[in-house]
């Protein structure tokens, strides 16, 4: 494996019932860079992130972190490897306190020590949430609550980080916000995995790029490449471009 890149995803083949949602996957995430997943609905962005957490079982295939075997873990053993997620539509606990909701995404920190640290990087990174520590989840903003769905990712103090749409269905200044978040975490050593579709913005923070379509990558390249890839740009970009 190269030393270079942090993770491996090796011809991955995965099957929903009977619907073949990869079908022989492959990339290479480079460590401490931001790479960025690509496609349309259903092209199977949200599968591969699932499968690197052990949420989606692997047909063939395989998929290395740091050189070793994950396929098929179970999902607590893969985040107490040093991979941690956060999900599409954010899914924080509600009746439970901005605080409690970080305390939850640290549960396998057994450190106060490390606890401490965690809160002190997530409360940097985000200052409002910890104005808003004591104050229910469910009365966040949308925008706060993807914050925290990120700080409660960022708890166990991973190496890997999974960023499932962060900046879905969230006003323009938030999104800036969120992204330079994401910025700031992966100058930090962080290396992040992140599905958008927000292509335009997330291709200027991102290192490289992959783009899916119907479960296989079409194409990929830096940044930059995609950016000025001109099939992408039409299919993707058009929109944006013209705003």
């Amino acid at each position: 494996m190269d030393t270079d890149n942090i993770l491996e995803l090796r011809d991955l083949i995965v099957d929903y019932n009977v619907i073949r949602a990869l079908k022989g996957v492959s990339m290479s995430i480079p460590r401490g860079k931001i790479t960025v997943i690509l496609g349309a609905n259903g092209a199977g962005k949200t599968t591969t992130l699932r499968t690197l957490s052990g949420l989606t079982k692997v047909v063939s295939g395989d998929v290395l972190f740091e050189g070793k075997s994950i396929k098929n873990k179970p999902p607590y053993r893969i985040a107490h490897q040093g991979i941690s997620q956060s999900p599409e539509g954010r899914l924080v606990f509600g009746d439970l306190t901005t605080e409690e909701n970080l305390r939850v995404g640290g549960y396998q920190v057994r450190s106060k020590a490390k606890m401490k640290a965690s809160f002190e990087r997530v409360y940097g990174l985000f200052p409002i949430l910890a104005e808003r520590s004591a104050q229910q989840a469910a009365t966040l903003s949308g925008g706060e609550q993807q914050m925290l769905a990120i700080g409660r990712a960022l708890m166990m103090q991973p190496r890997l980080l999974l960023l499932d749409e962060p900046s879905l269905g969230l006003a323009p200044l938030v999104v800036k916000a969120i992204f330079e978040a994401i910025k700031r975490i992966a100058e930090e050593g962080v290396t992040v995995l992140m599905v958008e579709q927000n292509v335009h913005q997330s291709l200027l923070i991102a290192d490289f790029g992959y783009v899916l379509e119907l479960g296989k990558v079409k194409t990929q390249g830096t940044s930059a490449e995609l950016l000025d890839d001109q099939e992408l740009v039409s299919a993707y970009l058009g929109k944006k471009r013209a705003e």
